[in-house]
């Protein structure tokens, strides 16, 4: 799913179907816009005519009638009047389409997004979504207000001038009708190169935001290596591209703007010495030769402002197109059907896990895990080890049903999981992960993640049973310390207490570890293994962990090695076999220190 992604015309249409389909509860303000562009404009288009009315009937025709011509300006200045205050109402209303079409657009795609799958996370690139959800959201109230506004107002303007001209004259007015199909040839000629330059630029922009979005996600790392030059040259390579495409798309906009500007010019001189002729054979009215002019310009102001909005059209297109592929993707991991769920409660909960001939690959064609059976008894802690790669995590996360088994099933208390709607899962299973993800917001909100359900004083009592009080009180504000994203500011210790917090305060039945202890001192190892203790009792806990000390007390340990579980048994036991688990045991005890692999 990269920026170079290229629809097809049915996919364009559907698209397009669906994003309108936001308009639908609108459509009565949209009638009110109509009729207010109506007005407005029919008050433009007779100012001439009353100018007209002006020249030939009263002061070329000599009945120069002060009175009536008093009537005539007054009128030309109501007109005019009128025509701005629907304008205002016009605009007024549309803009508030738009707002709330947008609105519920970044809602539905912000909830549609978060319905996805993992394996979507995995290859849709983060600073993409975030141009989706801003940018893209954006270029399509544009659509609404400003695209949609010029085919209302410009398109009527249009239709109501070559009315007003064939009632004037009707031979200036079929040479001016002459002019529409080399407007549709130019049209033609520019439209799929304008879609063309316009996708590239919007390409190479959503690559530069992915490229930033990444780099400043992992600012530390690229100072501690000194990448910042290489960094910067990678960056400046995008921003060149981008600089590019853009300066190739204003190109190509400005020809084509041009182009009618040159059309425009040559049309009004052409009908000036078509219609002077006319006037000095008195075969045309002066007056009808004054508002004959006026409507032939004001006929290309139309024109001028539909193709201004062409790219703004071709933005909200690209950004249709971009957010159907979204939307039109569909979750890997679904909820069950209702005659097939099994909606256990919460406080029956067991906690025994079965592998029943599990196999998972990520790409098709591939295994991570192959034919692995496991069986776990409540209130049983698990350590699982092995190098990267053996299957550690792909194990946890088949659990939590982040991803589905390609084949086998994984059983919770003897119920498949797949039957198990996921709202449910994820409240049975508490997950710590190795780097603890923490919100703006105070810590009061973190630790029950923004759910007022839990109170002020159940937060501070589970952060004591976890131990980590005495740390949040030394903070200035306390509990009420703001955190910035991530949670900087914070130890990864501390954070790491705060996520054990949560899970005593949302009392999940399983427990799950993933590397929780790896980014860790000594000291603050000994505060969360004694966190780790306290939460751990009464529920089934697995433990992920490159640090043999954090397992080595677990009442079993799994050996996983190329997605096989290879050996199990308590520490004591593995050693005592002298098979792979010893091996790791020795590389770490001769890497790391004994004093490391007995601290537990």
């Amino acid at each position: 799913m990269s920026g170079s992604y290229q629809t097809t015309p049915a996919e364009r249409k559907a698209a397009f179907r669906h994003i309108v389909a936001y308009a639908k509860p609108h459509l009565g303000t949209f009638l009110l816009v109509f009729g207010c562009s109506l007005v407005a404009i029919l008050a433009d288009l007779l100012q001439p005519y009353l100018v007209k009315i002006a020249i030939d009937d009263h002061l070329m025709g000599g009945k120069a009638d002060a009175k009536l011509l008093w009537m005539i300006g007054a009128t030309y200045a109501g007109l005019a009047l009128l025509s701005l205050l629907f304008t205002y109402w016009q605009n007024n209303l549309l803009q508030r389409i738009g707002q709330s079409i947008v609105a519920k657009l970044r809602k539905d795609l912000f909830r549609h997004i978060q319905s996805l799958s993992m394996s979507f996370f995995d290859r849709f690139p983060i600073g993409s979504l975030v141009t989706h959800e801003s940018s893209d959201t954006e270029s399509i109230s544009q659509f609404f207000t400003q695209v949609l506004l010029s085919l209302i107002r410009d398109g009527m303007t249009l239709i109501f001038i070559l009315i007003f001209m064939f009632k004037l004259d009707v031979k200036l007015a079929l040479i001016s009708a002459t002019l529409l199909p080399v407007i549709a040839i130019i049209a033609v000629v520019f439209r799929s190169w304008l879609r063309q330059t316009y996708q590239a630029a919007r390409t190479q922009l959503s690559r530069m935001i992915a490229f930033l979005a990444e780099n400043l996600a992992g600012m530390s790392l690229i100072q501690a290596f000194n990448q910042e030059e290489e960094q910067f040259k990678q960056f400046e390579a995008r921003n060149q591209r981008y600089w590019k495409a853009n300066v190739k798309e204003i190109r190509s906009n400005v020809l084509f703007n041009r182009s009618f500007d040159i059309l425009g010019n040559v049309s009004v001189a052409l009908l000036t010495w078509i219609g002077g002729m006319a006037v000095f054979h008195r075969e045309l009215e002066f007056g009808v030769l004054y508002a004959f002019i006026n409507y032939i310009r004001q006929f290309f102001q139309p024109i001028n402002a539909i193709t201004q909005q062409w790219n703004t059209m071709q933005s909200a297109t690209v950004s249709m197109d971009r957010l159907w592929r979204i939307f039109s993707t569909k979750p890997e991991v679904v909820d069950p059907e209702p005659e097939q769920a099994v909606d256990p409660k919460l406080e029956d909960v067991r906690g025994a896990i079965a592998y029943r001939g599990v196999e998972f690959g990520y790409l098709e064609g591939t295994r991570v895990i192959n034919r692995l059976d496991l069986s776990i008894r409540p209130g049983e802690m698990i350590g699982i080890v092995g190098v990267t790669g053996a299957g550690k995590s792909s194990l946890m996360s088949l659990l939590c049903r982040f991803y589905d088994v390609t084949a086998g099933a994984i059983e919770i208390d003897g119920i498949d999981v797949r039957r198990i709607p996921q709202a449910k899962l994820h409240r049975m299973i508490g997950l710590v992960q190795q780097e603890p993800y923490l919100y703006s917001g105070s810590i009061i909100d973190n630790v029950r993640m923004f759910d007022e359900r839990y109170t002020r004083g159940q937060v501070i009592e589970a952060c004591r049973f976890v131990g980590a009080d005495p740390l949040i009180r030394r903070l200035k504000d306390g509990y009420d310390t703001l955190l910035s994203e991530r949670g900087s500011g914070l130890s990864a210790g501390e954070r790491q207490l705060l996520s054990f917090a949560r899970i005593v305060l949302l009392e999940p039945r399983i427990l799950i570890l993933d590397e929780a202890t790896a980014n860790l001192d000594s000291f603050t190892e000994q505060l969360v293994q004694h966190a780790l203790q306290v939460v751990s009792a009464g529920r089934t806990t697995l433990v992920i962990a490159h640090r043999l000390s954090t397992v080595m007390h677990a009442d079993r340990i799994i050996v996983m090695k190329h997605g096989d579980i290879v050996e199990q048994g308590t520490h004591a036991e593995l050693i005592e076999q002298g098979g792979y688990y010893k091996e790791l045991y020795e590389h770490a005890k001769g890497g790391h220190g004994l004093e490391e692999l007995q601290t537990g």
